[in-house]
Formats: C-alpha cells, structure tokens, sequence
C-alpha cells in the first residue's frame, strides 16, 4: 500500500500530552518528519539550540517574518512563535509526512495556505488533569499557568474546527489511535489531492 506524504498539524492545550503522543508515535514511525518551530523566548533548562527550538532574538525573526519565510507564526504570552516553510518542505520533498506541534490559532493559518493539511486536537479529558499536568512539570509561575488555563477554553472550542479530536485520557490508547489516523490519512486515496502544486 502507498503512502502520500502528508502535513499533520497537531494541537491542544499545553500539557496535553502533544509531545509525549508525537513522540511515541515516532517511535514506531522514524521516517516521520518533526520540524523544529522558531521562537524568541529564552530556552528553558534541557533545551538544546536547534533542536528543541530556533532561538531567534526579536529582530531574526522579524526579517524572517518580512522575507516570508514562515509557513505560520503568531505571538502570545510576550513571545513569538514560527514554522519555517524551509522546514516543511525538506520533509515533503522527501516523500515525508510532516508533524507540526502548533497552537489552535497556527493550525488555522496552516490550514488556510496548505489546505490540504490535516488538523488534529489533543485534548485533555479535564480541566483538573490538565492543571495537574502543568504544575507537576514545574516550569512555570503560578501566573504563567493562570495564563495557560485561562486560553484553554477558548482552544477547546476551536477543536470542533479540526478534522479529528484525540481525547489523551489514556496515553497507549491515544497514541494507537494518533498512529491509526496517521497511517489512514496517509493510504486512503479519498482524503486527500496533492499537499503541494
């Protein structure tokens, strides 16, 4: 059976289980491609340049932003956050399906300049958990979470904009189901014409 690459964009509320279930998925799947995002905020402790993030000052990403270089970007929480389309395109080119862990508000901006990508919303199956989740990973003030809850709602209406909602209530389950749709969208003929021109 062949498989067309494809771009899945993954979103959901912070803490839950994007990366984890992105991750995991791969684990089964290397050939997978996952674009490194641009950001201007300060790496966090464990973060590797380049790898985790491009750290870009204000002033990079703004010529980046200019020269079109961003498939998406957007701001919030005094920060900005990008896909470079030379990302996405290195996998594509490859024959490579391509995972994007963006916000509601990104996949939306991804959705409109490459309709032919795939929405998928992970979301958590309480509000309690999520905050759980969040403060157990303890890498932000108790500011910064109110912050993060406080989008939430918001986030969890967009996803009935999205093709397809994971509900991560029980990670094994979550990441087959992630895997399942992964592979469906890839192989069915029905679901997709060609990602580029």
């Amino acid at each position: 059976m062949s498989r067309s690459p494809r771009l899945f964009v993954i979103s959901g509320p912070s803490g839950a289980g994007k990366g984890t279930l992105v991750s995991r998925v791969r684990e089964g799947r290397p050939d997978l491609g996952l674009t490194v995002s641009a950001t201007t905020r300060k790496p966090r402790p464990g973060e590797v340049p380049d790898v985790s993030y491009h750290f870009l000052s204000e002033d990079e990403f703004s010529r980046l932003v200019e020269e079109g270089a961003f498939l998406e970007w957007d701001g919030h929480f005094e920060r900005r956050y990008g896909t470079l389309w030379s990302e996405v395109n290195a996998c594509l080119d490859e024959g490579r399906s391509v995972i994007l862990e963006i916000d509601v508000n990104g996949g939306f901006n991804v959705k409109s300049a490459m309709p032919d990508a795939v929405l998928i919303f992970i979301a958590p199956p309480s509000l309690a958990i999520l905050e759980e989740r969040l403060r157990k990973r303890g890498s932000e003030t108790d500011e910064q979470i109110a912050k993060r809850l406080s989008r939430v709602s918001m986030e969890m209406e967009s996803s009935s904009r999205y093709d397809e909602v994971i509900v991560n209530d029980d990670l094994e389950s979550a990441v087959d189901e992630l895997a399942a749709l992964i592979d469906r969208y890839e192989t069915d003929e029905r679901t997709h014409a060609h990602v580029r021109d």
